[in-house]
């Protein structure tokens, strides 16, 4: 695949000025970044000149959005027409992250010391949400296979069956390891919800980012008892990488749940802004083009990670992702003391470490391969470099 326009002309000079996290945070200890959750290519211009023309206009003020954003309308348009799943824009509310939508939603379904299951691995701070809020952690672990990352069901029921959560939080597809969920999958977690009535927090904002042949299914559109204890938590901030813009969008099944987050007061949980929705509506209304170019570029990319790792790291396990910008490594077959560490002072890469995703994955790494061929070369150099190079190794164990 020739380098695409837009995407693989990046500039190291500008990517190195940028205030973002991803960004800064590498660049100040001399290192490639390829760690948090953001893409390298520029927005699109679809959206770019949206927010211009919004800022060239000055309107600027508050909103006429008394009766909700139009957000609440353009989701459930964009849920029929690309899966099939009617929800109701009377159900739809915004907050302006899932990191926010979880914690609210958390605050009103659960009490501190309830038990709540989540997937292990998970994104670190789902996982520092249930700690901070007193919550018992029960796992729905994913166990490696030669396939790929399968969950453990058996694992899971007993754990239910016993601990009787009060919420799943469910990520499809799945952060990090990749995994899109297959519909015999989903059935299996709904009827295992309903048999122990639990509320299912589905967390689907990588939904966009799936690769061939691989299909999204909203946990919602399984059916009428699915949905009406489901929360589906979603945004265009991944797959148009407008994180820094805090809008995201919340569609509630459960009525009784809505309910009392609609009696609490006004503004309570804040309000997204004027240029999140400007974006986010850009994104969804015209943005299609730039997406189709952005997944063949993702496409190659993935492939271009599984088969330098595959080649030049062959002990480490890795899995050609289903969906997402995230490959998800297991080192731990190497032997290293700290894969993260040897990445970075060997390779110059500073890449995402998996003790953060649960704890047991500190022999993990997440690469971020959201960025420019030649970039990502430089990357996979690193990463070769850190992993295969000697380095601290883990201690024998005692006799």
């Amino acid at each position: 695949m020739a380098g695409v326009p837009g995407f693989d002309d990046l500039d190291l000079d500008a990517l190195s000025a940028r205030a973002g996290a991803k960004w800064a945070q590498a660049v100040a200890d001399g290192l490639i970044p390829s760690w948090v959750a953001d893409m390298d290519f520029p927005v699109a211009p679809e959206i770019r000149r949206a927010l211009h023309d919004r800022i060239e206009s000055s309107d600027l003020g508050y909103p006429d959005w008394f009766r909700g954003t139009p957000l609440r309308t353009e989701f459930c348009k964009r849920m029929t027409s690309r899966y099939g799943w009617q929800p109701d824009p009377d159900a739809v509310r915004e907050q302006t992250d899932l990191i926010q939508a979880l914690q609210i939603i958390l605050h009103l379904a659960t009490a501190r010391g309830d038990a709540v299951a989540i997937q292990t691995p998970n994104y670190p701070p789902f996982l520092s949400t249930l700690r901070r809020m007193g919550l018992q952690q029960i796992d729905f672990p994913f166990v490696g296979t030669g396939d790929g990352w399968e969950l453990d069901f058996d694992t899971f029921e007993q754990s239910v069956a016993r601990y009787r959560p009060r919420v799943l939080i469910l990520v499809n597809p799945h952060n990090p390891t990749g995994r899109v969920h297959t519909r015999d999958e989903l059935d299996r977690i709904a009827d295992i919800a309903e048999r122990f009535d639990i509320l299912v927090v589905s967390d689907e904002i990588h939904a966009e980012l799936i690769y061939e042949p691989h299909r999204h299914i909203p946990f919602a559109s399984l059916g009428t008892d699915t949905a009406a204890r489901t929360v589906t938590i979603t945004s265009a901030s991944k797959a148009f990488n407008l994180a820094g813009l805090r809008c995201a969008v919340v569609h509630y099944g459960p009525s009784g749940l809505l309910s009392r987050r609609d009696a609490e007061p006004f503004d309570l949980y804040g309000a997204v802004s004027v240029p999140g929705v400007v974006a986010t509506l850009a994104a969804w209304q015209h943005g299609d083009a730039w997406q189709a170019d952005l997944l063949r570029v993702l496409e190659r990319n993935r492939r271009h990670v599984h088969e330098v790792l595959r080649a030049e790291v062959p002990t480490a396990r890795h899995h050609l992702p289903e969906a997402t910008y995230l490959s998800w490594v297991d080192a731990g077959p190497l032997g290293l003391d700290d894969p993260v560490a040897e990445v970075r002072e060997r390779g110059g890469v500073l890449v995402e470490g998996g003790a953060r995703f649960g704890r047991d994955y500190r022999d993990h790494v997440r690469i971020n391969f959201a960025t420019s061929d030649a970039l990502l070369g430089r990357i996979l150099d690193g990463v070769v470099a850190g992993l295969t190079t000697g380095g601290r190794r883990k201690a024998p164990p005692a006799n």
